[in-house]
């Protein structure tokens, strides 16, 4: 049981949330909604929330309806945000099976969050306000969530607040933390809820206790996350003593974390005896865990330990991953290693692994300028087979003289990711 003290920074923190008035814009209304999202006029969102629940009427035929697909597409590839936010009213206001597709709020959150204009997030996302109450528990979490894609931590803590009371869940308040940490500022958190002489963010567990929500491992995964991310070690500290009172037993996320943050520091020799550990007594390391320590290694130079982390991690059956090659694949070619290098773009190809363009083509243009031409072209058309864009994987220009001429991939975000695959989410769920 809490405290008195503990009970009363509770009661503090939780005047705090709500007291948080977001400020945002209306965006321009667009000119008029592109007439091929809906074949009859979106009934305005915030009219009747049943009105949104409706598909078009069975009479109108599905040959006059755009498929949903198409729909999608049209709303992600929008570069003008009131036509986007415009576009994506109509489409989420008229068909619950776009509702259901979480993918295109992150899509359509992101890229209105890359056009600087927060005020537009806020627009779309209020819109989507009257849905909330017959919305699933995990569209109601997203949606706070949302908001700390596009660093808007107070308005996620506003809509937090907000919701219906059934979906006032753990996952909800998680995607509350997950808000303050996607901001890329933890300390925001405690800075939103400082009060003298405290460290405030701790206060969060006994705030979800007096909301009736029993914190689980994500929620502690998000703390630790955020506390040894930012150095904070002591406070972390605290956070790992919180779940041994609540019996909440760490696991191999929250260890990853601790990793991360000694790897930050340079503290490679603590992150070797928090693996070691792992190993002994458990949770066992997973790729993650390999991963933060290749990263440690490459930072520190030291090649032949990171290869050895990647011998270890298929030895214990972790699959490498992304940023397994992402990390050890340039370093490899810095090095003028090109044998491992080579050898790391076929584990790649037949894991059949997604990784930036930009990697395979660093891997090219050593191969060229070490006049391997022959394994150079191998590498390209891999690629090419495996769905890597020509005009990001190619063979560079090459002088009468044989001297290298560095072709521009402008690769990096060529190729989309599936959601999901980033080790910053991996992480900090369970």
């Amino acid at each position: 049981m809490a405290s008195p003290a503990a009970a009363f920074r509770a009661r503090r923190l939780f005047s705090i949330f709500s007291s948080t008035t977001p400020r945002a814009q209306v965006p321009k209304p667009a000119p008029a909604a592109a007439p091929a999202l809906a074949p009859e006029p979106a009934a305005a969102p915030a009219q009747n929330a049943a009105a949104g629940e409706a598909e078009a009427k069975p009479k109108a035929g599905r040959n006059r309806r755009e498929p949903l697909g198409k729909i999608l597409r049209v709303i992600s590839e929008e570069r003008d945000p009131d036509k986007l936010v415009s576009q994506f009213i109509a489409a989420s206001t008229a068909s619950p099976r776009f509702r259901d597709n979480h993918r295109v709020y992150e899509v359509a959150v992101t890229r209105l969050t890359s056009f600087g204009r927060q005020d537009a997030v806020a627009a779309l996302l209020d819109s989507q306000k009257p849905f909330l109450e017959a919305s699933s528990e995990s569209f109601a979490a997203q949606f706070v969530r949302l908001y700390g894609r596009a660093s808007m931590p107070s308005h996620a803590a506003a809509a937090f607040l907000g919701l219906p009371q059934k979906h006032k869940s753990v996952a909800a308040f998680n995607a509350l933390l997950a808000a303050y940490e996607d901001s890329g500022n933890f300390d925001m958190l405690v800075a939103a809820f400082q009060k003298p002489g405290l460290s405030a963010a701790l206060d969060v567990i006994p705030l979800m206790e007096k909301c009736g929500l029993t914190p689980d491992g994500i929620s502690f995964n998000r703390l630790l996350n955020g506390f040894y991310n930012n150095g904070r070690f002591d406070d972390a500290e605290k956070v790992l003593k919180m779940m041994k009172e609540r019996n909440v037993e760490p696991n191999t996320k929250s260890y990853n974390a601790k990793l991360r943050g000694l790897v930050a520091q340079g503290r490679i020799e603590d992150a070797v005896a928090v693996i070691e550990m792992m190993q002994k007594d458990g949770p066992k390391p997973d790729s993650v865990s390999y991963n933060e320590m290749i990263r440690g290694y490459c930072k520190e130079g030291m090649l032949d330990e990171a290869k050895k982390v990647y011998d270890d991690m298929l030895k214990n059956e972790c699959a490498p991953n992304k940023g397994t090659f992402e990390t050890l694949v340039p370093r490899f070619v810095e090095a003028g290693e090109l044998d491992l290098a080579l050898h790391f773009c076929h584990e790649i190809f037949s894991r059949k692994c997604r990784v930036k363009c930009l990697v395979l083509q660093g891997v090219v243009v050593g191969l060229v300028a070490a006049s391997r031409m022959d394994e150079a072209a191998r590498i390209v058309k891999l690629g090419w087979k495996n769905n890597y864009p020509p005009r990001g994987l190619k063979m560079p220009a090459v002088t009468e003289n044989d001297k290298l001429v560095q072709a521009k991939t402008g690769c990096i975000d060529s190729v989309p990711y599936e959601e999901g695959s980033e080790e910053e989410e991996e992480s900090m769920t369970s």
